[in-house]
């Protein structure tokens, strides 16, 4: 009978723990092991901020596992403590030592799994020492103990997920909190004009927004910006990023990709067949352009673990390309995403179609209805989904999992019009907001309705075209888009008269529904007619650049003619 394979994986939390436990499972009589270089090797590292911001009350609740634990149900040699410090790939070895003691021991390897994970990036500005950064249980613990300490006030250097989520909860301390973000936006991964209404959100919360900015000097409480302000910051986190962590990688010769990841093929294999790589410091195909990229999420580092753990074990299997779908909340807002932005598209070149919608998260006549922005990019040629975000309350990320779920499994945009889709009036509508896009989709794609952009809207007035507003009265009085001709939709059919037929007609209503009637209407009257996608509040959030106004009704209801009798 021949010896037991051994197994080490450096790197524990969610892809090395879920390569060992998957492992074991797979394998009774493997030996693995499982090194880390800090205290604690199962913990819940997307729970951290909260623990920060008290919803999470007991720091016990984010320890999943002990060594101790884990060994007693899964046979694992678990060693915290301890660091990787070199590979020698041809004698197939690893270098470990533990960091108590400074003593190291060689262990030959059968099959080697990297899982460093990636360590969040730490500008060079004078003071940057002050800064706390979030990544493991120490870190949060220094966290904590600074917040305990009674600081009035706090900024947080990036204004990304993490960013984000300890400015929730600190926000929640009762702390005064300013996000310093260099871009001129918040959440990159969003595009424009949906980051704007989160913007909004943060602002009408009382978290101040420092956009196009950065630190340049961190004082004893205050930080300087790059733009010769001051503000008051009695504590500071770093969230402006991470970067993979592959320094024993490259050491020991293995490819990395531009940014560091380390490459590896469809069974999580790196340049060397004994020596796989699963987690934020690997690279993984993206399913769009299929290059790799890095996706720094929990949920693929553990699918990968998982996968790692099939492929030493002898199946053949292979990881699937990534959308990067993610999900953040802030102060009760729900931002979703996945697959590509219209940024990302535009930079690529690639052509695209994109739709606009405001919808509501269940039916309107039932009570507590609240609204989302949602945005889809679609490939015109094809139809197929490329993208998709959304940004409201209840519901956001329910509709960007099952878009997720379409991209998977290759339905088009169209075909969101025929999902069937659970229904009763608390949970949805009959035309569910996935099913509405759909329809916008099929209506694009048959050449039924044409659409225009918010940012192209400047441009084809300049060419001649006329905007006309269909809003009510009451809406026309609040505000308007400048220089736009108002005809309510209803009076419409009476006041053709009043609308030039040599001039492009560029219809907007609240969100995009009315418009839609209008614009069909004037077309079968003759008229040159586009609908402005996502109407006004598309309009309105794209074009303003001003976090300290918002529009009351903007997320907490539904603009008339939300929900059409058809679409």
């Amino acid at each position: 009978m021949s010896a037991p394979r051994t197994v080490v994986i450096v790197g524990g939390v969610a892809g090395g723990m879920s390569t060992a436990t998957r492992l074991r499972r797979n394998d009774e009589h493997a030996r693995i092991i499982v090194v880390e270089r800090g205290e604690h090797v199962s913990f819940a590292n997307c729970g951290l901020p909260y623990y920060v911001g008290g919803v999470i009350a007991e720091r016990d609740e984010l320890l999943l596992q002990t060594p101790e634990s884990i060994h007693e149900r899964f046979d694992v040699d678990v060693r915290v403590r301890t660091e990787a410090t070199s590979i020698d790939r041809d004698a197939r070895t690893i270098t470990l030592r533990d960091l108590a003691s400074g003593e190291d021991e060689v262990v030959t390897y059968d099959a080697l799994v990297l899982s460093p994970g990636a360590s969040p990036f730490v500008p060079p500005a004078p003071g940057i020492e002050r800064a706390l950064t979030l990544r493991d249980v120490s870190d949060v613990d220094r966290m904590a103990a600074a917040v305990v300490a009674g600081p009035s006030s706090a900024a947080v250097l990036g204004g990304g997920f993490i960013g984000l989520e300890m400015a929730e909860n600190l926000h929640r301390r009762g702390i005064a909190v300013t996000i310093v973000e260099l871009a001129d936006q918040v959440l990159a991964p969003l595009d424009p004009e949906l980051a704007q209404v989160v913007a909004d959100h943060l602002v009408a919360h009382g978290i101040e927004l420092r956009l196009g900015v950065s630190a340049v000097a961190i004082g004893d409480n205050t930080v300087e910006l790059s733009d010769g302000a001051t503000i008051p910051a009695d504590l500071v986190v770093a969230a402006i990023g991470v970067r993979p962590e592959t320094a024993l990688a490259k050491d020991c010769g293995l490819e990395l990709d531009a940014r560091g990841g380390i490459l590896v093929d469809d069974h999580q294999r790196a340049s060397d067949p004994n020596i796989f790589a699963v987690g934020d410091a690997a690279t993984k195909r993206d399913a769009i352009s299929g290059d790799p990229v890095l996706v720094p999420l929990a949920q693929t580092a553990n699918r990968h673990g998982r996968l790692v753990a099939d492929v030493i074990a002898g199946r053949d299997v292979a990881s699937q390309p990534v959308l990067g779908t993610a999900v953040v909340g802030v102060l009760g807002l729900t931002i979703a995403l996945t697959g590509w932005n219209e940024k990302r598209l535009v930079a690529a070149n690639r052509p695209h179609r994109i739709i606009h919608t405001h919808p509501t998260d269940h039916a309107g006549y039932y009570p507590g209805a609240n609204g989302m922005a949602l945005k889809l990019l679609v490939d015109p040629a094809t139809d197929r989904i490329l993208g998709a975000q959304g940004v409201g309350g209840n519901g956001v990320d329910k509709r960007i999992d099952v878009i997720a779920t379409a991209m998977r499994g290759g339905i088009t945009a169209s075909g969101l019009a025929d999902l069937e889709l659970a229904y009763a009036p608390q949970f949805g509508s009959a035309k569910d907001p996935v099913n509405m896009l759909g329809f916008v989709a099929d209506n694009l794609a048959s050449g039924a309705i044409r659409s225009i952009q918010w940012h192209e809207l400047e441009a084809h007035v300049a060419n001649g075209a006329l905007v006309l507003d269909v809003r009510t009265d009451r809406e026309r009085a609040e505000k308007s888009i400048p220089g736009s001709t108002h005809i309510p939709v209803d009076e419409l059919r009476d006041r053709l008269d009043e609308l030039p037929r040599d001039r492009e007609l560029i219809v907007h209503c609240a969100v995009g529904v009315r418009a839609n009637v209008a614009v069909r209407l004037l077309s079968h009257e003759g008229f040159d007619a586009v609908n402005l996608d996502g109407g006004y509040r598309t309009w309105n959030a794209g074009t303003r650049k001003d976090t300290t106004w918002r529009e009351p009704s903007s997320l907490a209801q539904a603009s008339p003619g939300t929900q059409p009798p058809s679409a």
